[in-house]
């Protein structure tokens, strides 16, 4: 469960000081880790995501211009600096700077405890090591109990979302999302499978444009029962 910090407001003595430095002084001095597929948004203070936003577009204006990209004259790339640092802190790494979404959680009045699988649920992330497009599919498994927290289909979606939103090795993403649903809902288990393409294979290195990687984590009955192991897989409509 995250604790949320007090941030003090920047003050004047802050002002020549990057927005990217004072978050990193708060992470160091709470000794916290940052690593790319964290969740930061405690130690973001209001108002400082615009000003990291400014700081990324100029980062990222001196990757061009290493690049050797005329962004002045080029009409396509003008602004492309400024797109990009929105697009990564707005966008497809917003699971990094924003809380965790809140989440409707209902009693389990009727105390359902069957098979219950959302799914495939469409995720998009980015891998670690190249900042490169992983696009797929998530599904999952739980098992209720007449303790465990209700919530809507869709709400696991925007789980997903959170979770894949940032730089994420697959195996990693899938753990997060499992240690993230548990603790949500509280189920007697939890099975999830994803299925995703990486950019990284089909775009640079071997360039193969059909490998995907499968990979599954099993928490509670699902790792004890072998039976409902095999129910839940062979219910997945995977074309693979």
């Amino acid at each position: 469960m995250l604790m949320k910090i007090t941030t003090t407001p920047p003050d004047a003595t802050d002002e020549g000081t990057p927005v990217s430095v004072r978050i990193r002084e708060r992470l160091a001095q709470a000794r916290k880790r940052f690593y790319a597929n964290d969740n930061i948004a405690e130690f973001v203070a209001p108002g400082e995501l615009e000003k990291l936003l400014d700081e990324v577009e100029v980062k990222m204006q001196g990757v061009l211009d290493s690049l050797v990209i005329d962004t002045k004259g080029d009409h396509n790339s003008q602004n492309t600096a400024r797109r990009v640092a929105k697009m990564y802190l707005n966008e497809v790494f917003k699971g990094r700077y924003l809380a965790v979404p809140e989440i409707t959680e209902f009693p389990n009045t009727v105390h359902l405890n069957e098979l219950l699988i959302v799914g495939p649920i469409t995720v998009r992330s980015a891998c670690s090591h190249h900042l490169c497009p992983i696009i797929g599919k998530v599904w999952i498994g739980v098992m209720p109990n007449e303790h465990t927290n209700v919530i809507g289909l869709s709400k696991y979606a925007r789980l997903a979302e959170w979770v894949m939103g940032r730089p994420q090795i697959q195996e990693e993403a899938v753990v997060q999302l499992a240690d993230l649903i548990m603790e949500k809902t509280q189920p007697d288990g939890l099975a999830i499978v994803m299925e995703a393409s990486h950019f990284c294979m089909s775009w640079r290195g071997v360039k193969d444009m059909d490998s995907k990687m499968v990979n599954s984590v099993m928490r509670g009955v699902f790792l004890k029962d072998a039976s409902l192991r095999r129910e839940f897989l062979a219910l997945i409509p995977r074309k693979g």
